[in-house]
C-alpha cells in the first residue's frame, strides 16, 4: 500500500532566486518549497506526498482551498511536489520512534485522493480484483530513488513508454473463463460498462483463446469521456503495456509482449525506446526524459513515462523492476 506521509530526512536546501521568504528542500527523490530557515539539511521531516488528503484539522487549514488536497505547484518558478511539516505536527511526537520511512499515514489520518470515476466506468461487480494477476500500480521514482543507485540495477537495459491517461483494464483467460476488470474489480458483463463495451468491440475473449493460454493483458483505455479524451480519439481504444503468464505467475519480457501484441493485432503504449540504460541519469535527469508531448496528441505534454527491465528483475524495494515518472508540467495543466 501507498506511504502517503512518511518521516523521511531533509537531503539538501538550496534558494530560489528572487524568492526571500522560500527555499527549495528536497525529500527522497521530490524536490518541494518550504518555509526559508524552517529546516537545515539532516532534519527529520513529516513528507506528505501529492494526492495525499489531509483531514480537516486546524493544523491544515490552509489548505482548505484546495480541499486539503496535495498538487504539485509552481512557485516563484520553482516545481513543488508535495509538502513538508515539522515532527511536531504528529502527537506525541516525542513517545514515537522517529527514524526514516516510518510511515505516519494512519497516525495524521492521510487519504488518497480518487477522483469521482464516470458513470461508463462503473459497472456491475463480480468480485475483487483476481489474486492470481497482479494489480497494476508503478511506483514514482521520486519516492523510490535508491533503486537507481542499487548496484544490482546498475547498466540493465530497460526499456520507456509513454505513460497514458486514461482508465485501468484487465482482460484475461483462465481455464476456459474470459474475464474483464476495473483497476480494483472483476466485472460482470452489462452493456453500458466501458471495460465490457471495448472487450467486444476489440474481441478480446477470441483474441485471448487464440493465443491458448492463461493469460492476463493490462492496458489502459483512451478515448470519449474518459480523462476528458486529452488525446482528441474519435473511438474508444485499447493500448497494453503488460501481459502476464498466469500459469508461471510473471510477466512476459519485453520483446514477447511486443511480439505478442503485433501476432494479436494489438497496439502497445508509445514506445519511447527501448535501449536505456538504468543507472545513467539520477531522478531529475528522468524527470527531464518524461517532458514532452505526448505521442498521441502532440498539442498536449505527455503524462509521463514508465520505465522496465527488458528482460524481468526483481528489486527488493519495488518488487517488480518497473517505476514510473510524471511529467510535472502534466500534473501543473491536468490536476
Amino acid at each position: 500500500m501507498r506511504k502517503l506521509a512518511t518521516i523521511q530526512k531533509i537531503k539538501d536546501i538550496q534558494p530560489i532566486e528572487g524568492a526571500d521568504m522560500i527555499e527549495r528542500a528536497t525529500v527522497l527523490g521530490w524536490q518541494l518549497v518550504v518555509k526559508k530557515g524552517e529546516f537545515k539539511v539532516g532534519d527529520y521531516c513529516v513528507y506528505c506526498e501529492i494526492d495525499s488528503v489531509l483531514p480537516e484539522k486546524p493544523d491544515f487549514e490552509f489548505l482548505r482551498s484546495r480541499k486539503f488536497r496535495i498538487k504539485t505547484v509552481k512557485m516563484r518558478g520553482q516545481i513543488s511536489q508535495g509538502i513538508a511539516f515539522p515532527i511536531t505536527i504528529l502527537e506525541d511526537y516525542e513517545k514515537l520512534d522517529i527514524k526514516q520511512g516510518v510511515d505516519v499515514t494512519d497516525i495524521i489520518g492521510v487519504t488518497k485522493y480518487e477522483p469521482p470515476p464516470a458513470v461508463m466506468m462503473s459497472g456491475k461487480v463480480k468480485g475483487g480484483f483476481p489474486g492470481f494477476i497482479p494489480k497494476t500500480d508503478e511506483m514514482r521514482i521520486q519516492s523510490v530513488p535508491d533503486v537507481l543507485s542499487r548496484p544490482e540495477n546498475q547498466g540493465k537495459r530497460c526499456y520507456i513508454t509513454e505513460k497514458v491517461d486514461g482508465t485501468s483494464v484487465t482482460y484475461y483467460l483462465r481455464d476456459g473463463q474470459f474475464g474483464v476488470c476495473s483497476r480494483n474489480l472483476e466485472l460482470h458483463e452489462t452493456e453500458d460498462n466501458i471495460h465490457w463495451m471495448v472487450a467486444r468491440q476489440y474481441d478480446f475473449e477470441n483474441t485471448l483463446r487464440k493465443v491458448n493460454r492463461n493469460i492476463a493483458i493490462q492496458g489502459e483505455i483512451l478515448g470519449t469521456k474518459i480523462q476528458g479524451n486529452k488525446y482528441n480519439l474519435p473511438k474508444h481504444k485499447v493500448l497494453i503495456y503488460n501481459i502476464f503468464d498466469i500459469d508461471k505467475s510473471e510477466y512476459l519480457d519485453y520483446e514477447d509482449i511486443v511480439s505478442l501484441a503485433r501476432d494479436a493485432n494489438l497496439e502497445t503504449v508509445p514506445i519511447v525506446r527501448d535501449d536505456y540504460i538504468l543507472g545513467k541519469d539520477d531522478v531529475n535527469g528522468l524527470v527531464a526524459i518524461s517532458e514532452g508531448k505526448s505521442v498521441l496528441n502532440p498539442e498536449i505534454p505527455r503524462e509521463g513515462i514508465v520505465v522496465r527491465s527488458v528482460i524481468e528483475a526483481h528489486d527488493p524495494e519495488l518488487g517488480r523492476l518497473s517505476f514510473k515518472v510524471v511529467n510535472p508540467e502534466f500534473l501543473l495543466k491536468y490536476e
